[in-house]
């Protein structure tokens, strides 16, 4: 039998890919318990970097494998709701390991559905395939989404996309998920992977500390006062600067026109 979860580290990058074409990727809960022993493993892995998750087939995910979590879900009352509060969906990724500060990556290849979507949103960057599709279904089952669905989609796209997604249960185009600010880019669809790892290497040449700590700003940012959010950004900003010798050595290499990725006239590789 296939692994359900593909899961492959190369260099400084591990590969996640949801291995289920045959149900579109949709989530059960043996996928949901290998997902948090990966996003554990990735959170601790020192070698590795950033991750970059995908799906097999013509579906990233659609979501919650239902015939599996119905079930679970009906003799239950509403303490359901507090029993999973540290237990959030795709491993845990969209609530209780959120606080992984290292760079996730989404190439969206298709199909990107109910919880589907609250996977997507959980990623740092998502990048589309022409091809794919975006929508929150869960009203046509008569719930809505629990794991950061709706938190994510109103503070990355804004009130009016996140009523429209949610209320009418339609899916959005690549394209209308772009101009939303839902996704970075869309691509042809053969290039999505090569896309993903251009992201990464841009990501990949910076300074490990400051992208997890400039990661973690603006987590700690979002939902407070203005004053709050500019001494939380003083704070954590000029801690990296202060007797850093990774600061005196990078600007050096900017000095010197040496240092990865520069464009114009010393343009160089990443």
């Amino acid at each position: 039998m296939a692994e359900k979860v593909l899961y492959e580290k190369r260099g400084e990058i591990a590969y996640i890919t949801l291995n289920r074409p045959e149900v579109k990727n949709a989530i059960d809960l043996d996928v949901h318990h290998r997902l948090w022993e990966i996003w554990s493993d990735f959170r601790d892995d020192h070698a590795i970097r950033l991750a970059i998750l995908t799906g097999a087939g013509d579906a990233f995910c659609a979501g919650a494998d239902l015939k599996t979590h119905v079930p679970e879900w009906a003799d239950v009352g509403p303490s359901l709701a507090r029993d999973k509060l540290p237990d959030g969906f795709a491993g845990g990724i969209t609530r209780g390991l959120h606080r992984i500060y290292k760079p996730i990556i989404a190439a969206c290849n298709g199909w990107v559905l109910g919880g589907g979507l609250e996977l997507a949103m959980a990623c740092d960057i998502r990048i589309a395939s022409e091809r794919a599709q975006f929508g929150s279904f869960e009203l046509r089952r008569g719930m809505h989404p629990a794991d950061g669905g709706i938190v994510r989609l109103v503070n990355t796209c804004g009130v009016g996309i996140a009523l429209e997604l949610e209320l009418t249960g339609e899916p959005i185009s690549a394209q209308r998920a772009l101009a939303a600010n839902l996704v970075s880019r869309v691509v042809p669809h053969d290039d999505l992977m090569a896309a993903a790892e251009e992201m990464a290497a841009r990501i990949l040449r910076n300074d490990r500390r400051a992208v997890e700590s400039a990661k973690e700003t603006i987590f700690e940012v979002i939902g407070r006062t203005l004053d709050e959010q500019l001494k939380v950004e003083c704070l954590y900003g000029y801690a990296l600067c202060g007797g850093n010798p990774t600061v005196v050595e990078r600007s050096q290499q900017f000095f010197d026109k040496v240092d990865k990725g520069r464009a114009g006239v010393n343009s160089s590789a990443l």
